[in-house]
């Protein structure tokens, strides 16, 4: 394998960490680890799914306040298609999303979204980051609330 293939290999890994990381950090309500995913300055936009759009920092606020109301949820990020142009890079990757809510006389209810990540990256001094994500929530089952919980 000469060194061009190499670095190829290298970088779709290191995309795919990226992807992983976010995952991770979401799930386990360690929102500080998004800083390992996205750009400083990157730009988010959840609203296909009731959420919000705007600069890294006010949507990870936005996180942060909003899923600790829910009780569980996890994120599997699948069928990645990651294109590298020099220290570039797009990526459209699919994702699965149960949740749980608080049910009305105790326990807990939950829906179901299904999408796609849209993304743009860039490679960084300290890897590679996310400089844009586009959530496009395709589907939804469930009790889907009509918006975050407060």
């Amino acid at each position: 394998m000469d060194d061009q293939a190499l670095r190829a290999l290298s970088d779709r890994l290191e995309i795919e960490a990226v992807l992983t990381r976010y995952a991770w950090a979401i799930d386990s309500k360690t929102f500080d680890g998004l800083d390992d995913v996205f750009a400083p300055d990157a730009f988010v936009d959840y609203t296909s799914a009731g959420g919000i759009k705007g600069d890294y920092p006010e949507v990870k606020a936005w996180l942060a306040s909003v899923l600790p109301h829910f009780p569980a949820y996890q994120h599997f990020v699948t069928n990645k298609d990651i294109d590298v142009d020099g220290d570039t890079a797009t990526s459209r990757s699919a994702f699965y999303n149960p949740m749980a809510q608080a049910a009305d006389g105790g326990g807990v209810s939950l829906f179901f979204v299904g999408g796609e990540y849209h993304d743009k990256l860039t490679r960084t001094d300290k890897g590679w980051r996310i400089t844009e994500r586009i959530e496009k929530s395709v589907w939804t089952d469930g009790n889907v609330p009509a918006a975050p919980p407060a």
